[in-house]
């Protein structure tokens, strides 16, 4: 069980049967009255954000929450396919079709538009459910597709938009061109840096 005291930053615990993470917690003091832990939490299953105030006599059951390394396949109609290595009789490990499933456009998130095809990442898991989809903060991707910079931009600095190879379309810098590798922030779809300039 978990006291008000233990809800720091990071610490997932259950309320109302969901888990819940705690991204910010700050305890207060008033005058004359018992102290109070002043928490902003997320749901891991919806991902709502909310502030809640927790007091000294609530407690909390510690969320059970298991973590899974999966390999992504590919995405097809709003369903992602991924696979989990199933271990034979004996005991090396083999992917096979039992082992594949698919989770939905919405539980992925928008970070699953720059998943390439065998990249692993991480499912959590609550109650044996996948709650959530976790993949690398930063992926190196090939542009596929990017109209030519328009000369006299590039002192303002500007950005066009460009498609990768997943499919995914960010804004990045006037001089990035079809066939450059650059790197993504996942998390913020935001372009990072270029990693490799085209051959062609």
């Amino acid at each position: 069980m978990l006291t008000y005291n233990d809800l720091k930053t990071g610490t997932i615990f259950t309320l109302d049967g969901e888990p819940y993470e705690v991204l910010e917690f700050e305890f207060l003091r008033m005058q004359q009255r018992k102290p109070v832990a002043k928490t902003k939490i997320k749901n891991l299953i919806n991902g709502k954000i909310l502030e809640r105030n927790f007091h000294q006599n609530e407690t909390f059951e510690e969320a059970e929450i298991e973590k899974e390394a999966v390999k992504y396949l590919y995405n097809h109609r709003e369903q992602y396919w991924f696979s989990r290595t199933v271990k034979t009789g004996r005991g090396s490990p083999q992917n096979g079709a039992a082992a594949r499933f698919f989770l939905t456009e919405e539980l992925v998130g928008p970070a699953g538009k720059f998943f390439k095809p065998n990249t692993e990442v991480t499912v959590l898991k609550f109650n044996e459910k996948i709650i959530q989809v976790s993949g690398p903060i930063k992926a190196d991707l090939k542009v596929k597709e990017a109209p030519p910079g328009i000369k006299g931009d590039t002192a303002q600095g500007g950005t066009k938009t460009v498609m990768l190879e997943t499919g995914a379309k960010i804004a990045a810098p006037l001089f990035i061109n079809a066939g450059d590798v650059i790197r993504v922030n996942t998390e913020t779809g935001q372009y990072v840096e270029r990693i490799e300039k085209s051959k062609e």
